[in-house]
């Protein structure tokens, strides 16, 4: 009775610690088991001034990039490139660029501009009220 009782404690703490391994990671963080904090619902990412026209902003901490590309008009976007998962490094010559692999994607609608990447970065619904750009 002593080793039934045994194998069931055993069974049960290792099916916890893998439960417990497997839990808390919902692809939002690096894979290695740290977390990025990601920008909440409603929490401001930028003012509208900090955000260039023809350009952008990368927010890594917060995986979100801002881009303006034309006065007035502001884009969001993922920060997280689709190729193999770094976080996109600047925004320059109309471009979002991933300093990993060379992609770029488009700062109008995050469509791929240049590989090896193939699938565009997907949209992050941003709102503008006054001069704050929050996260919707």
């Amino acid at each position: 009775m002593t080793t039934g009782t045994t194998r069931r404690t055993l069974l049960v703490t290792g099916a916890a610690v893998l439960l417990a391994g497997c839990g808390g990671n919902d692809g939002g963080g690096s894979g290695d088991g740290t977390e990025s904090p990601t920008a909440a619902e409603g929490e401001e990412l930028a003012k509208t001034e900090d955000i260039p026209v023809g350009g952008g902003k990368v927010f890594g901490d917060r995986k979100v990039v801002v881009t303006q590309p034309e006065e007035g008009d502001f884009k969001g976007f993922s920060a997280v490139c689709t190729h193999q998962a770094c976080t996109v490094a600047d925004v320059s010559d109309d471009t979002i660029n991933c300093a990993c692999h060379g992609s770029r994607f488009s700062i109008t609608d995050g469509s791929v501009t240049a590989g090896p990447a193939t699938k565009a970065l997907p949209e992050e619904r941003i709102t503008v009220t006054g001069n704050s750009i929050r996260r919707a």
